[in-house]
């Protein structure tokens, strides 16, 4: 294992900020584009808002009141790169506040057909509705039609669903959910202080797989510096290593990290793993066919060498990096992590909106004894 340090770099720190004062409003996140976006007070009220939702959720008479929020809005799903999860979640989330929705998923279906810009569809979208959640293949297209949005006479926000190589903000949102939920004394979600208490201090995280072009990866390693004492591995093989930007990233913020090539070696320091998936469909010419991936699997062999109370994460798909047989183990999170996306985006839909507070209200006049 070898540690890594680099020297800081000031012109992007000051890039990024500008980026972030261009997306938000009144300092906080009108556009969800970036990770950087949220500080710690942000994430720690989302996670409380998305427990709180879940919680209200659970009864027919909370549901019917959380249906009442937003169905005076309309969203538009803008999802012409495939996915799951993230689609089936949004559309959940929005249902859950009250908000209307329609979708196009395929080119082939608009008017881009007809030699329409994409461009020019998004206007089009901005003018039939309140929000549009967009999942792209091309890197910082979501911050561009931000910007765009924002020259427009009618402005609405847009959440980065995932964009190229780039970013996945609010996957990095439900990771970190996740991660509290699982990394938390027991007692803390009887007391309440698990959001306002950094429970990563002391923990070591690992991120394992291909880190070079795993967007997800990118954007919680961003969030992870909101915590200080808490240390970062990042384990892979040599061709798909983790970018210099995320390790400047972690030494300008003072977080300990080391790189890794080796993970059976070494998973008995974790206390969360987060595995990836061999991100193939970003091959130019089959590179990625001469690395042995299976390197960077988890499986139920190794589990006598697991801590105790090991969180394992996947943003998923998986293919072979993480054995099935560990599903129905504590150790498995991650179709905790699935759901969790659920809540923690009907909870940032719900704080764009600004329809927290009645949330919040609902809550303590219903909830708390």
């Amino acid at each position: 294992m070898q540690t890594v340090n680099m020297k800081p770099a000031t012109s992007a720190h000051s890039d990024t900020a500008h980026r972030v004062t261009a997306l938000n409003r009144n300092d906080q996140p009108f556009h969800v584009v970036l990770a950087q976006q949220f500080d710690r007070p942000m994430m720690d009220q989302l996670c409380q808002l998305a427990d709180m939702i879940r919680t209200i959720a659970n009864s027919r008479q909370g549901s019917r009141f959380l249906r009442t929020l937003l169905n005076h809005r309309r969203a538009m799903l803008y999802f012409i790169q495939p996915s799951t999860r993230t689609f089936l979640s949004f559309t959940a989330a929005c249902q859950i506040v009250g908000l209307p929705y329609n979708s196009v998923r395929d080119r082939s279906t608009s008017s881009e057909v007809k030699g329409e810009s994409e461009d020019d569809t998004i206007r089009t979208f901005s003018q039939y509705f309140d929000l549009i959640i967009m999942r792209h293949p091309m890197e910082g297209f979501a911050e561009h039609v931000a910007t765009m949005l924002n020259n427009m006479p009618r402005t609405i926000p847009v959440i980065n669903a995932g964009s190229g190589k780039d970013q996945h903000p609010t996957q990095a949102l439900l990771d970190i959910y996740t991660l509290y939920r699982s990394l938390a004394d027991p007692q803390d979600a009887r007391t309440g202080p698990r959001y306002t208490r950094n429970v990563f201090a002391g923990k070591t995280i690992a991120f394992v797989g291909d880190l070079k072009r795993g967007r997800t990866v990118r954007s919680l390693a961003y969030l992870l510096c909101r915590y200080p004492g808490v240390r970062l591995v990042f384990v892979s093989p040599p061709e798909l290593k983790i970018g210099e930007d995320i390790l400047e990233y972690l030494t300008r913020h003072d977080i300990e990290y080391d790189v890794a090539e080796d993970l059976r070696t070494s998973i008995g320091e974790y206390d969360a793993v987060y595995m990836t998936r061999l991100q193939d469909e970003h091959d130019v010419d089959g590179e990625s066919k001469s690395i042995d991936y299976d390197r960077y699997s988890i499986t139920r062999e190794m589990m006598p060498d697991f801590k105790p109370n090991l969180a394992i994460l996947h943003p998923l798909p998986r293919r072979n990096e993480l054995d099935a047989r560990l599903d129905a183990t504590p150790y498995a999170k991650y179709w905790q992590q699935v759901r969790n996306g659920m809540w923690m985006r009907a909870a940032l839909i719900a704080s764009i909106f600004n329809v927290d507070v009645p949330i919040r209200d609902h809550y303590q006049a219903y909830y708390t004894f």
